[in-house]
């Protein structure tokens, strides 16, 4: 696994930022002091997930409000659905995500 540095650290309590690691689109989220990186792109009709909001441990789409959980990805029960999502690291300097292979560097809406 390689690690790219994302973000810097924020005191915010809960902050979602879009960002590019490596060439991928992801959102980082703070949420209850702990960081978790997603794929930008919300599954059902593509729309930007960091123009959503985070709710109860969920991001919630802007487009149609569909709900994923940040920890694992899934959406809510019915949706039949999924985002991506990525492990995080904090450092002293910041956040740090990690991608598993030469391929996920890569974002599919290139």
């Amino acid at each position: 696994m390689k690690w790219y540095f994302a973000a810097p650290l924020t005191s915010e309590n809960v902050t979602l930022k879009r960002i590019i690691v490596g060439r991928k689109k992801l959102v980082l989220i703070k949420y209850q002091e702990e960081y978790f990186a997603l794929n930008a792109y919300c599954p059902h009709a593509g729309a930007d997930l960091s123009g959503g909001w985070c709710k109860d441990g969920k991001i919630i789409c802007p487009f149609h409000r569909y709900a994923y959980d940040i920890k694992t990805g899934r959406g809510d029960p019915g949706q039949n659905d999924y985002v991506d999502t990525y492990p995080t690291e904090v450092r002293d300097d910041g956040v740090y995500v990690g991608l598993q292979s030469f391929w996920d560097i890569f974002d599919s809406k290139l």
